[in-house]
Order: C-alpha cells, then structure tokens, then sequence
C-alpha cells in the first residue's frame, strides 16, 4: 500500500514548511526503522512543499493507521512541532490518489509556479538521497521512476513546460520593477548549491553582470570559478557593496549585523529555512522579498496547458494502477517461459554450444513476452485484467492472479 503525507503551500503555513524541513531526513529514516510495517519511505522536502511518500506492507486499514500516526510522531520528533498541529496542515493520501499526486507534483502542476523547472530534479535528488539512506523499496522506486518518465512527457507534449518558469525567476520579475537595469546592479548571491547555480543563470537572462557569491560552508571559490563570479570572503562587506541580496542556502545566514550601513538594497530570501533574519526587514534601506511574498504574487496558471497535462497525469496514474494490478500475471508468465528457456539451454549445452544458441534462446524469449506483456497491461487498463489470468490458466496452466488494485483493501474492509 502506498501513502503519502503532504504540507504544501496550499495547505499548510510557511512556519510548519520551514520546521519540517530541517527534520526530512531524520524522520524517513526513523520510520524504516520502527519495524517491519513500513518497507520503505521517500522524503520530498522543497521550498513549499513536505511530502513523505510510505510503502506500507500491510494493506489493510488499521495498518494505514498505524503508519500514520507512526508518521506523525517520526515527524513531531524531528521537527518540534506538536503531533496535532501536524494532523490539523498535512493532508494524508492513499492508494489511487498517491500515484496521481506525485505525477502531477512531478510535472509541476501542484507549484506556486505552475510548470516550474526545479521540482523535477528535487523529485529525484529526494530519491536518491533515499537510496544512500537505504529507505526506499521497489514498489516506491517504481513510483518515482514513472514520476519522472511522466513529467518529461508532460513537458514534450504541452506548453505548461516553457523554459524559465521557477520561483527564483518570478522573484526577479517582481524585482525588475525596482531594479531598472540589471546589467549596472550589483548582485550578491550567498549560497552554492543547486539552486544557487538556477538562480546564477536567471540572473545572466536578466542581463545581470556584476555577480559576486559569498559561501557560509566556504566552498565558494570552486563555485565562483565555475560561474565567472567574484568571490567574497566577509558578508558584511559584500551586502555592503551589493543593491540585490540573493539568498538561497542551508541555514540562516544573514543577521542584522551583517548590515553596516542603510544603502538602498533588496534582500530576497528564497531559502527555507529562512535564510534571513526577519529583523533585517526593519533596518533602514532594506526592502525584502520573501518565499511568502513571492507566492502571493504567484501568476494565475494557463488554463489550457495546465487541462491539458493534468489529462496525461490522469492517463499516466491509471496506466501505473493498471500495472500494478496485472503485474504478478506477467511476472507469472515470464517465469515460466524462462523456466522452460532454462531446460532448452541446458540441453543446448550439453550438445556443445558455444554460446551462440543460449544468446539465440534469449533475445527469442524476450520477443516473443514483449508482445503479450504489451498486450496484458492494455487489458487491465480496460479493466480485463481477470481474462489474461484465465488466459494464461487455459494456455499454460499458470495459476496467476491478480494484485491488489489500489483501494481494494478499503473496499474488503467495508464489506466484511
């Protein structure tokens, strides 16, 4: 069973964002090691959203709600925020509506940004960095692979996609109301990570030149070298020579007393957690921008596109349920025609082979469980799922059957 726990800006407050995601990690791997409920979790923790994506190996209901709660309490645990307070701003989704989410998600169409280039990429950093902690599982790797495959084809096939839709882009369009020109202001970008790099090539398509970074970790010269930046090494000096403040690090970073004088600047903080102190916003001369601002000036979404491609993230959710359900019918028939394939190469052996009718064997195999594989998911989608079973039994006397469709354990609940 797959669920999946989610805080995001649209149900939830920037401060519950901001506490949780400085707990991601701790929290995915402390569930995986509760026992054996829980087979594998995958943290999603951005700028606006928290998601903790569950394989659950029991079905059952009172087994969701175990998980849940465990959830909650991993969470609490790890962020300090109060088990109620998680229940009251995260929304808990199962089953059918998993699968959905995390396409659409993907695919950029749940961002304050409607299309937006980022959360792809943190889509699959949040798996991989669940591979190196040993917390994901098949089912959930498969999950975030069509996640993935499915947000390319929505940026290939509709116009959701375009090139430069992020939230570091919306905050310098809102900024170029203030900043006239960009290639005469000074810019200071105090972070190096993946973002720091997205926000480096925003501002270079805004015709921003005077790029300067500044590192909290010190690994600045490596990343102003890759850039053509100019380094800094103290932070007051920088803010102090800089009209834009860019900040997109781990941690708080900018204190008020990093500000030495009251120039006119604009300090925009795209870090979460903050990277800020909020108190700079009240020093003379500083204007600030924030992820809070910047998501109340988030553009309306393009009705047409964002149709469009919720239509092939709906298509893309049924497809992975489909395959979820006839799955262990093809797992089935592969494993016994590679049962047989296994007798003809040991005799193939035996006669001396020297390998060529073995290779032969195979490719042979693959062809010919290619098409009815094809074929079997095709059914299921339609909802014949039962006749590849029946099929296999008449044909082969492969006693198959179908998994579990997504909502089946509520269902055989309810009716007990």
């Amino acid at each position: 069973m797959l669920l999946c726990l989610t805080a995001n800006h649209q149900n939830a407050s920037f401060a519950l964002l901001e506490s949780l995601s400085t707990g991601a990690q701790s929290a995915s791997a402390a569930l995986v090691e509760q026992g054996d409920l829980v087979n594998g979790a995958v943290v999603l923790a951005t700028c606006n959203r928290f998601e903790a994506y569950l394989d659950i190996d029991e079905p059952l209901i009172a087994a969701r709600t175990l998980a849940v709660e465990a959830t909650f309490d991993a969470l609490s645990a790890a962020s300090g925020v109060s088990t109620e307070a998680l229940r009251a701003q995260i929304t808990v989704l199962t089953d059918e509506d998993v699968p959905g989410h995390l396409f659409s998600v993907t695919s950029g169409l749940e961002s304050v940004v409607i299309g937006e280039d980022e959360i792809s990429g943190q889509v699959s950093r949040a798996l991989d960095l669940a591979r190196k902690s040993g917390t994901t599982s098949s089912a959930l790797e498969r999950l975030f692979q069509r996640a993935s495959h499915t947000s390319r084809g929505v940026k290939n096939r509709t116009a959701i996609g375009g090139a430069g839709r992020s939230l570091v882009r919306l905050a310098l369009e809102l900024t170029s109301s203030r900043v006239t020109d960009w290639s005469r202001a000074r810019v200071l970008v105090v972070g190096t990570g993946q973002y720091a790099g997205t926000t480096v090539a925003a501002l270079h398509d805004r015709g921003a030149t005077d790029i300067s970074v500044f590192s909290p970790s010190g690994r600045g010269a490596k990343f102003a070298l890759k850039n053509g930046l100019q380094l800094q090494e103290d932070l007051s000096e920088a803010i102090a020579a800089a009209d834009v403040v860019i900040t997109c690090t781990a941690s708080l970073a900018v204190l008020p007393e990093h500000v030495i004088n009251d120039n006119r600047r604009i300090v925009i903080d795209l870090g979460l957690p903050r990277n800020v102190d909020p108190l700079v916003a009240a020093l003379p001369g500083i204007e600030m921008l924030d992820l809070e601002t910047i998501k109340l000036h988030a553009p309306l979404e393009e009705l047409s596109a964002a149709d469009e491609a919720r239509s092939l993230v709906g298509a893309a959710a049924a497809e992975f349920a489909a395959e979820t359900v006839i799955e262990p019918a093809i797992v089935a028939l592969r494993s016994h025609i590679f049962d047989v394939l296994d007798g003809e190469i040991e005799r193939a052996q035996k006669r001396g082979d020297d390998g060529t009718t073995e290779a032969a064997l195979r490719h042979l195999a693959g062809v010919l469980l290619h098409g009815p594989s094809v074929r079997a998911r095709e059914l299921a989608l339609d909802g014949r799922g039962d006749e590849v079973v029946a099929a296999l039994d008449a044909l082969y006397g492969i006693q198959a059957r179908l998994g579990r469709a997504p909502g089946a354990a509520a269902a055989d609940e309810a009716s007990a």
